[in-house]
């Protein structure tokens, strides 16, 4: 389960997460139609679980971010 705080660690518009989880779907190029998987790198690299590593960390960096921001404020 993913915190809420997660989506509170914003980059520029969007949260960090919400960036991740854009960047690495699976698409279709729709002049070409050639499907672009962000998987099949990371099958390739034999790193199979890589994306949802990655979300791990970037959720943990940003609870953490936004825990240390409230401590600030105070």
């Amino acid at each position: 389960m993913i915190p809420e705080q997660a989506e509170e660690y914003m980059l520029g518009s969007r949260s960090a997460l919400g960036w991740v989880i854009d960047r690495y779907q699976v698409k279709t190029d729709n002049s070409s139609g050639i499907p672009n998987d962000p998987n099949d790198w990371a099958d390739e690299h034999g790193d199979p679980k890589y994306i949802a590593d990655l979300i791990a960390k970037v959720t943990r960096v940003a609870v953490e971010t936004v825990q240390l921001v409230r401590s600030l404020d105070g």
